[in-house]
């Protein structure tokens, strides 16, 4: 019941995801991603502490095989999880249980990987991942926001959707978009439509907070 994206911008070095859902909450237990470290999806029988230890394994140099191998060696209910997973290089992995419920199916394509259960069709990631890379010159945050699009285009869940995602991490520590939407009748719409309203106060909220003497004045006073 979930399907998610992972990419990363071969000319920024920005890394992202991009989920939505029919339950509430999606984007606080499944996307993870660092700045310079890598992103990782948790979900099905979702376990948000997996993002963490996958993340301080692709810290810790390990590739994005390396540390999804580990991470699924080490979970005692690993036959309930699906994981993906991008490296700081575009390298990526997946992993989907014995017991993820189909329709479910993962997809690769250049530094994007794509994840899907419990979905009216097996195709589902392919879809997100060619949405994906249709046009590298797009931001990031565009990008995956189309494959979001597509996986629903495609079939998507069986129940109505709720919630969707959008993180991307570039630089700092903090994450560079945050976006989440709940309890919405068109959730990708909506996170659409968020993003295209924060997208010209994102470089500013970085400023404001790295050099905040040259930042100018923003939108929003926050």
């Amino acid at each position: 019941m979930t399907f998610s994206l992972l990419g990363r911008c071969a000319r920024t070095g920005m890394m992202g995801a991009a989920a939505t859902t029919s339950a509430v909450a999606i984007g606080t237990r499944v996307p993870f991603a660092r700045a310079g470290v890598g992103a990782v999806l948790t979900q099905h029988r979702t376990d948000p502490r997996l993002g963490p230890v996958v993340l301080d394994l692709l810290a810790a140099g390990f590739s994005a095989s390396e540390a999804l191998q580990g991470a699924v060696a080490a979970t005692p209910h690993r036959d309930w999880r699906q994981l993906a997973v991008i490296d700081a290089q575009g390298r990526t992995a997946s992993f989907s249980g014995a017991r993820v419920k189909p329709e479910h199916g993962e997809a690769h394509g250049a530094s994007c990987v794509a994840v899907a259960n419990i979905v009216r069709s097996a195709s589902v990631p392919a879809a997100m991942i060619a949405a994906f890379e249709r046009d590298p010159s797009l931001p990031l945050a565009d990008r995956l926001l189309a494959g979001l699009a597509a996986g629903d285009e495609a079939g998507g869940e069986f129940r109505p959707l709720i919630s969707a995602a959008l993180l991307v991490v570039h630089r700092e520590s903090f994450p560079y978009v945050d976006l989440r939407v709940d309890r919405d009748a068109a959730p990708i719409a909506a996170l659409a439509a968020l993003w295209g309203a924060y997208r010209s106060e994102a470089d500013q909220y970085v400023l404001r907070a790295t050099d905040p003497e040259r930042a100018g004045p923003p939108a929003s006073q926050a």
